[in-house]
């Protein structure tokens, strides 16, 4: 699974260390973001920069990721610059394919989807990425005071917002989602959301709610979206996922009813496949259908039941 690796040393000790922070600043190394994409540099890693390099010039106060060694890594939002005119515009969508490119940068490197690229990156790099993409959708969304309302400031390197007004402390949020495995036998509860690409099916997945247990939640979700009453929930495996900040918490859920009774404002569609069906999907011999993308926890997840591997 992409974005589960442990990346730099998060170094925490640090953040409330502004000389320290400003001294690793000096040497250390900033990916740019623009509109939650990452920059991909030349060869197709990210395209890390040093500090006062021309393409941080609209960017915002940098956010410290973590260190390794001596080196201290770093993320900045530069959301604020504007393409020249003429530049490949956003796609709206399930996945925006286009390529932004920034004139102090060579022409090979631009900010790219980070879904699109991201079994591209080397793992540690994913993790950066992952957390850079998120950590700076929250400080996007999370300018204002929730308790007064007043804009609040960037505090701790990034990892916290205080309000000046009213003395309220705001930190990053992560939603917990399940994400289920559904099976029945020789079976596999697969769903497609509205919106999706033609013939795309996944697991089912949904946010946990105040006061739930994970079980509760992946029983709630399938009984929701697709009217199945679960039995046994068992949880294996989680990945963060920074779209924008959800946690996915994945998990088998053996169902004790078969009929499907699809919610139309959650599911597209749902089905039933056996083994052989899926495996047939996997192997390209149905291009009718397709499933998760690789490095998503959905792929993992029936990617292990295929191989009958329960862990």
């Amino acid at each position: 699974m992409t974005f589960t690796a442990p990346g730099p040393d998060r170094a925490a000790h640090l953040r409330g260390d502004a000389a320290a922070l400003a001294r690793l600043l000096e040497t250390g190394r900033i990916l740019p973001m623009w509109r939650g994409k990452p920059l991909l540099s030349a060869s197709g890693g990210l395209g890390w920069l040093p500090q006062g390099h021309p393409v941080l010039a609209h960017g915002r106060a940098p956010v410290f990721l973590g260190l390794s060694g001596e080196t201290g890594w770093f993320t900045q939002d530069i959301s604020d610059w504007t393409p020249e005119a003429g530049a490949e515009a956003v796609q709206q969508g399930f996945l925006d394919a286009s390529v932004q490119t920034h004139p102090a940068l060579p022409p090979e490197a631009g900010f790219h989807e980070l879904r699109a690229v991201m079994t591209r990156l080397a793992p540690d790099e994913a993790s950066l990425a992952a957390t850079a993409r998120a950590i700076l959708h929250w400080h996007r969304s999370h300018g204002f005071c929730a308790t007064c309302g007043a804009a609040s400031d960037l505090a701790m390197a990034g990892w916290q917002r205080n309000c000046p007004a009213c003395g309220a402390q705001h930190f990053p949020r992560t939603d917990p989602v399940v994400i289920m495995l559904v099976t029945r036998g020789n079976r596999v509860l697969l769903g497609r959301s509205p919106g999706w690409p033609e013939g795309m099916y996944s697991c089912l997945a949904g946010f946990v709610e105040p006061g739930e247990t994970i079980e509760t939640a992946v029983r709630r979700e399938v009984m929701e979206e697709a009217g199945i009453r679960i039995g046994a929930v068992r949880p294996v495996a989680s990945q963060p996922w920074p779209f924008p900040a959800s946690l996915m918490i994945g998990c088998v859920a053996e169902a004790e009813t078969e009929t499907i009774t699809h919610d139309p404002a959650e599911l597209d569609h749902a089905m039933w496949l056996t083994r052989e069906e899926v495996l047939a999907v996997v192997a390209g011999e149905r291009p009718d259908l397709s499933m998760a993308r690789k490095g998503a926890i959905a792929h993992y997840l029936i990617l292990n039941w295929l191989a009958d591997r329960g862990d």
